[in-house]
């Protein structure tokens, strides 16, 4: 490939819509759907449209290839990875000055008529990337600089992002309509029954096994294009997670020991070259970026890195966002964590966060979430009027004193996003590493209540502390010491303590990405019991706590009712029971 630097990648959007508008009008469905698309997309009449003209060379695939980025980057889509994967789970509670769709979310009210039971942005992008997937052959057919090599290459990068499309549908809405050929002409049906969620996600695997390898290793060295496109390393993230969902652990431990291994053998060239500014350090031999350097007692280096720059050493795959001067759009404005999680002009945002996660750490209370010496706790939220409030994302920088472990909480100098520039991060390594712990524990089977845990379970159980702690001791500043307050003697005695403390670690290290109800999901289903998810999101809830318990109950209140518009577009679709009522419209 010719492989140009990103930023200038993105910018390019904005100047070839022109051209690509026979390409955007075939990669969105024939009912007007490109009405959502951000505002820097200019659209040609269709009757401008030489269809013919467009798919014949390079250039038009990659065109359409950036618009399925732009497409997932848009706010529509990242405000519903955030909604659907965190705003029911007990890290998240209404913040200020919340839609009423919103509100009624955060009070378990969910109706076919929210819109955030609209999906479809997230079918646009997938349409888009089965139109790259239909055209991209017939051009490396025409065009001799559009190599073989090149074609597998963007079919494996098409294939990761619709797969991820697909992972995020079938999370939150459990049975979907899978469709992998384009929406080309008026003639083609779209009003298709859901696919089951286990065929989905065989299906996903299926696909992602077909093309991981012919997926690029690298972009350049350094090139930042290794952070926001697709690379090998972002199709094992998805892989080992897929996995993961299915039930298939030592699959799932490979791909992750890929990326692990990988990620250590950059950062042993990275220190070999720059020994004195190299920001990694090895943690229980993981390579992580140090809160605190080499001699500081400052913390806030892995947070400016990871969350304030983007595009960190541990990152594997997120979600370029930029502006640059006047109107025009690079990367697209995240406006999903500006509106969410809060800005400079409003550092309140629409969502905040579950005040039991965040009060009692320093002022004499009973957090069993965070410990003082917890960077976590003072990077990724603030109080405000007694109310708990995100900050993660929402910060550009942040620094305080680690020393103080008793009193009062340090001082905290943070600056706050003076735009909404905040890459969005689908995979990095420590969700990697916590992916290959539960991966682990889970490896280790059955364990009957009061029975002797076997020399395998007992190492099984070992390797997912060891790395657990790896990913608590660099939020803790304990590169070099042991932990006296983490323990394997206090967990590794059954599963469901590891569990839990896997779950716990989880949410600590990846509290507000998007990532928490999945989790409670993922265990939900199983186990085939509500019941662990039940005990931990019912105490945000003030009133109401026993009716939200009793819905919660089934399975099928894990997942989101399908809108009532695709209902009536699609009469193959049957409504999700748990959100069947007396005024449920199934047959229009």
């Amino acid at each position: 490939m010719n492989i140009k630097n990103t930023c200038s990648l993105l910018a390019r959007w904005g100047k070839t819509y022109k051209s690509l508008a026979g390409a955007m009008l075939l990669a969105v469905s024939a009912q007007g759907l490109l009405s959502s698309c951000d505002d820097f997309l200019t659209i040609k009449p269709q009757n401008e449209i030489v269809l013919e003209n467009f798919w014949t060379e390079e250039a038009d695939v990659n065109s359409v290839l950036f618009s399925c980025y732009a497409k997932l980057a848009s706010t529509d889509c990242m405000k519903r990875m955030i909604v659907w994967g965190e705003s029911r789970s007990d890290n998240m509670v209404v913040g200020t000055g919340a839609t009423d769709d919103l509100i009624q979310i955060f009070k378990e009210n969910i109706l076919e008529t929210n819109a955030y039971t609209n999906w479809q942005s997230f079918y646009e992008a997938i349409n888009r990337c089965n139109t790259v997937l239909h055209y991209a052959p017939e051009v490396n057919a025409i065009d001799p600089n559009f190599t073989d090599a090149e074609l597998r290459a963007t079919v494996a990068e098409v294939t990761m992002l619709r797969s991820l499309c697909y992972f995020y549908l079938i999370r939150t809405f459990r049975d979907v309509p899978y469709i992998t050929e384009p929406s080309l002409d008026d003639t083609q049906n779209y009003q298709v029954p859901a696919t089951p969620f286990d065929e989905v996600l065989d299906k996903l695997i299926a696909d992602m096994e077909a093309v991981k390898d012919d997926a690029v290793r690298s972009y350049g060295e350094d090139s930042p294009e290794n952070k926001y496109r697709i690379t090998r390393w972002a199709c094992y993230a998805l892989l080992a997670d897929l996995y993961l969902w299915k039930g298939e652990w030592q699959q799932c431990i490979d791909y992750c020991d890929l990326i692990i291994n990988e990620k250590i053998a950059e950062h042993e060239k990275g220190y070999s070259e720059n020994p004195t500014v190299w920001p990694v350090f090895l943690f229980d031999g993981y390579p992580l970026i140090s809160e605190t350097g080499a001699s500081s007692n400052y913390a806030g280096e892995a947070y400016d890195r990871i969350f304030g720059d983007g595009g960190s050493f541990e990152s594997i795959f997120e979600l370029y966002c930029n502006t640059t001067s006047g109107t025009q759009k690079a990367g697209g404005e995240n406006n999903a964590v500006s509106d969410f999680y809060g800005s400079s002009q409003q550092r309140n945002g629409q969502i905040g966060a579950a005040s039991f996660i965040y009060d009692g750490v320093f002022d004499g209370g009973n957090n069993k979430y965070f410990v003082k010496t917890d960077n976590r706790y003072l990077e990724y939220m603030f109080s405000s009027n007694n109310k708990a409030y995100i900050s993660k994302y929402v910060y550009r920088s942040i620094s305080f004193n680690t020393t103080t472990t008793t009193g009062a909480a340090p001082r905290v100098d943070a600056s706050v996003r003076s735009s909404a520039d905040a890459n969005w991060i689908i995979y990095r390594l420590t969700d990697v590493m916590l992916m290959r712990a539960e991966a682990e524990i889970e490896m280790a089977g059955d364990v009957e209540a009061g029975a002797t845990l076997t020399d395998e379970q007992q190492q099984h159980y070992r390797n997912a502390f060891g790395t657990i702690l790896a990913v608590w001791k660099r939020a803790n500043n304990k590169r070099t010491s042991t932990s006296d307050l983490l323990r394997f003697d206090d967990y590794g005695n059954s599963r469901t303590n590891m569990e839990n403390l896997l779950l716990e670690e989880r949410q600590r290290e990846l509290l507000f990405e998007g990532k928490r109800w999945f989790d409670l999901v993922r265990f939900s289903r199983r186990e085939n019991d509500n019941t662990r998810l039940v005990q931990k999101v019912t105490p945000k809830f003030q009133e109401n706590a026993s009716v939200i318990r009793i819905k919660l109950a089934t399975q099928d209140a894990l997942y989101w009712p399908y809108n009532r518009e695709e209902l009536k577009q699609n009469p193959y679709l049957v409504q999700n029971p748990a959100y069947e009522t007396d005024n449920t419209e199934q047959n229009f």
